[in-house]
């Protein structure tokens, strides 16, 4: 009673204090009733049932053993988890709660006002793909949207064939200590050559997909080798991603055309592909953004063996055949656009830097990166591409990158690829400030390296290796238009032939207070308009016209 009293709630009787309760379900249903899910053991859970009602004055807590559930990581639970979370539903929402155990399963239906709550040593475990059509298996995937299918892959554009899987809900959460292990889920082909067919019937290939859904709490739990995305999120409005651990051998979580979302205080490791990838892709056969984003207090790394930071053992990755990714990304499937993104507070370990990247006529604008901190980076610390690869419907426009902040980045102990931004001809990269920021790379490049003029790929897949050797040691820029580049210090761990900046068609380019490597030279300049310099070592002031040659 004392802590309704804080509620400011005033009940003279019992019948009150449930009335009171009752006029908190949402409180409820997004936290208090997950939370004494948790608190309280299994066999209190008449007591749970008693305070917690529904509307229809059914259980608003559904435990899954009650429901036939054996977790014991033999039997199938299938029947038993869909049957509680279909009860919940029929009741006007409730919490299903696991607890301790390991439900083997395979394809998970969600429903609008259900939450699942995890509770310690709970495991939702994808069952093993099936031999042949005729096994059981997951869910199919849904008949092909024929607006928008050849657009992306096979994985992004269905939902349906997950071990977790919810269209078109609303009002929905996963939460708690527990875990979701795609062990029995495929990667695809290109990770898995003699694996299963993700087209085929019964194959099973996400963690968790959730497609044209609104309100949607993902916190607490950890998801290992969670198939070909730990999350696919499609069209997914209001959605909040917290304190997951997320330990995966493809794409930790995609968010794609997806509003107002608010990602925090997440540690990912995937080696094999991107950590925190946005996309805005045409998998709904329509143009649709991302936009309203925040990705705050993360850790992504692509160094550890699968499993090993779920179980906080740390054991680095050993059967990698290329640099590891782990990265935080926009793009590649870019048709709809990023618009109002925020990155900051997060952490990069040995894996690709930040890469924002538009190739299939996204807009990308309006977007600040800060407060970084980068160790051992395998690619460039920063990646922008605009490109003309153009996976979209004939005649589209290619995009732009537009109103793009970053500042205060560290990066230590980075390889030879430096930081790129890299527009094409009369598409230019525009409005870039870059400050407050350190890069060390490792240095080491030959003359022959700085003699190279990288092609331009205009249609090729955009990675920061596609260009090959770069002929800079801490900048490329080409085909940028009004970039800032002030308070910034590259840093040489050896001697380097190659330029700290190298520039080609690069128009009102400002430079203020630039620490350049002494074991290094300083600009490789052609066709640069408008430029400023002040206070830059290695660099006379002055403003240029047209800034040309070799310092």
């Amino acid at each position: 009673m004392a802590h309704l009293t804080d509620f400011n709630v005033h009940c003279e009787n019992m019948q009150q204090v449930m009335d009171c309760v009752m006029r908190r379900r949402e409180f409820l249903r997004w936290g208090l009733a997950s939370a004494v899910a948790g608190a309280i053991p299994v066999r209190s859970q008449t007591f749970l049932n008693q305070l917690l009602p529904s509307a229809s004055g059914q259980a608003a807590i559904w435990n899954v053993r009650a429901m036939g559930a054996k977790g014991d990581g033999l039997a199938l639970d299938t029947a038993a988890i869909n049957k509680s979370i279909a009860a919940a539903a029929d009741a006007g929402g409730g919490t299903v709660f696991f607890p301790a155990g390991v439900y083997r399963s395979y394809s998970i239906h969600l429903k609008s006002h259900v939450g699942l709550y995890l509770d310690h040593g709970a495991v939702i475990l994808a069952a093993e793909n099936p031999a042949t059509d005729n096994d059981p298996g997951y869910d199919p995937a849904e008949p092909h949207n024929e607006t928008g299918e050849a657009y992306q892959d096979f994985g992004h554009n269905h939902w349906h064939n997950s071990l977790l899987w919810g269209d078109g809900l609303n009002d929905i959460s996963i939460t708690g200590p527990g875990m979701i292990w795609g062990q029995g889920l495929t990667r695809s082909f290109k990770f898995e050559k003699n694996g299963p067919d993700p087209a085929r019937p019964g194959i099973g290939s996400k963690a968790l997909a959730l497609k044209n859904c609104r309100n949607v709490l993902l916190r607490d739990f950890t998801i290992k080798a969670g198939g070909w995305f730990g999350i696919l999120a499609t069209g997914v409005d209001n959605i909040i991603v917290d304190h997951l651990t997320i330990d995966s051998n493809r794409d930790g979580m995609d968010i794609d055309c997806c509003r107002n979302v608010r990602i925090s205080n997440c540690t990912v490791n995937t080696p094999w592909d991107d950590g925190i990838c946005l996309k805005s892709s045409y998998a709904l056969g329509s143009l649709r953004s991302t936009e309203d984003v925040t990705i705050s207090n993360c850790f992504v790394t692509g160094n550890y063996a699968l499993g090993s930071v779920a179980d906080a053992t740390w054991q680095p990755v050993t059967d990698l055949h290329w640099p590891p990714t782990g990265r935080i990304k926009l793009g590649t499937e870019s048709n709809g656009g990023f618009r109002r993104i925020t990155i900051d507070n997060c952490v990069f370990e040995s894996c690709r830097g930040v890469a924002i990247e538009s190739v299939d006529g996204a807009v990308c604008e309006d977007i600040t990166i800060t407060n970084i901190s980068m160790r051992d980076v395998r690619s460039a610390p920063i990646f922008m591409r605009l490109g003309s690869r153009m996976r979209a419907p004939a005649a589209t426009p290619i995009g732009a990158i537009r109103r793009i902040l970053i500042s205060q980045i560290t990066s230590s102990g980075a390889g030879q690829i430096p930081s790129i931004l890299a527009g094409i001809p009369n598409h230019p990269i525009e409005d870039i400030q870059i400050s407050d920021c350190f890069f060390e790379q490792v240095g080491g490049g030959d003359s022959a390296m700085a003699a190279l003029l990288p092609a331009e790929l205009e249609a090729k897949y955009p990675e920061p290796e596609m260009f090959g050797a770069i002929p800079a040691t801490g900048f490329l820029l080409r085909h940028v238009s009004n970039l800032a580049l002030s308070n910034i210090e590259v840093r040489l761990i050896a001697p380097d032939k190659r330029p700290a900046i190298w520039a080609r068609d690069v128009d009102q380019l400002r430079i203020n207070n630039l620490r350049l490597p002494m074991n290094a030279p300083a600009l490789d300049a052609a066709g640069i308009k408008h430029a400023q310099v002040m206070n830059c070592s290695k660099l006379p002031d002055g403003t240029n016209e047209l800034l040309e040659g070799k310092y």
